[in-house]
């Protein structure tokens, strides 16, 4: 055999187990996937789909390998979260949170899903007044009341007025489904989530007014100020007046309140005038002397005196 045949070949030899000295090494350093996989912990996560009233059961909690940071209200214990309601909808291998959930002791169904302080109240819908089957869980919508004013003069016609606005709906009589055409089934009652003067506005208007939901952007929670606008209107293309037509009385007449008259005074008769006594007239006496004769006259007093004496 040739020399440097032998030569090559034992050069090839320490080459490759060098390389596969340094590859043993290489790996051999790296950490064992099934030991990293064994150290994740456990938590509980939902065992299939579930919506929104469902409670709890153990069979429907199983406890899976989480890698990673565990998510905030998560738990290790499917015990913390048997016999508590679900608030939304938690699908299949999903993580079960605390916020997803309703307090212990409250139960399921739909009453879980009330907050404190508000109610919900269930308005009947048509077709047309449930926005065609939209008017799902979790959307948001305004009420919109149509009907004749009882403090109007009846000139406007029929008045239609937002009632409320930005409602979260909580449940409709079916979910969202599509029926075989592709089309929405029409729901028939709509359950919205009110505060107690709001749950009176709708309890009554629902009895006493037509009633028309009107869907918006979930995002959008700007309340909007509105007139309302009337039958007259469409026509004519005027603004609502600002009593929203109702009859403003005439002003009532202004009393004028005079103050009542004291009695007057007895007075004291006056004396009744005493007459003026005429002066009497003078006295004349004629005087004969001889052979003439003269009058001489004298006041009536001196006269009175003089024939006295």
């Amino acid at each position: 055999m040739n020399k440097r045949f032998i030569g090559v070949l034992i050069f090839a030899f320490l080459v490759a187990s060098g390389a596969s000295l340094l590859l043993y090494k290489f790996l051999s350093g790296r950490p064992q996937p099934s030991k990293v996989a064994a150290a994740a912990p456990k938590i509980v996560v939902a065992g299939r789909d579930m919506d929104a009233g469902t409670v709890l059961k153990e069979e429907d909690l199983k406890l899976e390998e989480w890698p990673g940071q565990l998510p905030a209200g998560s738990s290790m214990k499917p015990g913390d979260f048997v016999g508590r309601g679900v608030l939304t909808a938690i699908y299949a291998k999903e993580p079960i949170l605390e916020n997803r959930l309703a307090a212990k002791g409250a139960g399921g169904g739909f009453a879980a899903m009330i907050p404190p302080g508000m109610r919900a109240v269930a308005v009947r819908v048509n077709e047309v007044a449930g926005v065609a089957g939209f008017a799902v869980a979790g959307m948001r919508v305004d009420v919109l009341i149509s009907g004749s004013n009882p403090s109007g003069n009846g000139s406007l016609g029929t008045i239609t007025k937002t009632l409320l606005q930005n409602l979260e709906v909580l449940s409709a009589a079916q979910d969202f489904k599509k029926d075989p055409e592709g089309k929405p089934i029409v729901t028939q009652v709509v359950n919205m989530l009110v505060t107690p003067e709001q749950a009176e506005q709708l309890s009554l208007a629902s009895a006493q007014t037509n009633i028309q939901l009107v869907l918006r952007n979930p995002l959008d929670r700007e309340v909007s100020k509105t007139s309302g606008t009337a039958v007259k209107l469409l026509f004519d293309g005027g603004r609502m007046p600002a009593n929203n037509g109702v009859e403003t009385p005439a002003p009532a007449p202004r009393v004028r309140t005079v103050a009542a008259a004291a009695p007057p005074v007895a007075r004291r008769a006056d004396p009744p005038p005493v007459p003026e006594k005429k002066a009497d007239p003078p006295f004349t006496m004629q005087v004969i002397t001889g052979s003439g004769k003269r009058d001489v006259s004298f006041p009536a007093a001196s006269a009175s005196t003089g024939g006295k004496s």
